[in-house]
């Protein structure tokens, strides 16, 4: 399972560091990602790291928000600065494992609230 944490209220410009911590997998053979949805709004991608560690980030947060991961902890990181009030949603964690492209598992965290006021 992957639990979710590290969300809260912060002031647009500040920064806050969400964390996925993973159990009961070897995280490392996994594609993790962090995924957000705001209110009234659909669930969108938000960043995303290979098992090698290769990542990517959508345009609206390339930049400012930085995914990592340390397989020694099984643990995912988003650490997010220069916030901004559109920045405002519940953050999921996600991971998968894929075989020669097909998806073998697909795990979601619970959410946690990220709150940016202006």
């Amino acid at each position: 399972q992957l639990q979710a944490s590290g969300g809260g209220l912060v002031q647009a410009g500040g920064s806050l560091r969400l964390s996925c911590a993973a159990s009961g997998i070897i995280s490392s053979l996994y594609a993790m990602a962090w995924h957000r949805q705001a209110p009234g709004k659909q669930r969108e991608l938000v960043a995303a790291i290979n098992s090698v560690g290769t990542a990517n980030a959508v345009d609206a947060v390339k930049g400012r928000f930085t995914i990592s991961r340390d397989d020694a902890k099984n643990t995912m990181y988003l650490q997010m600065d220069s916030l901004k009030p559109e920045d405002t949603a519940v953050y999921y964690c996600n991971a998968v494992l894929r075989n020669k492209g097909v998806v073998e598992h697909d795990l979601w965290g619970q959410g946690t609230l990220v709150t940016v006021s202006s």
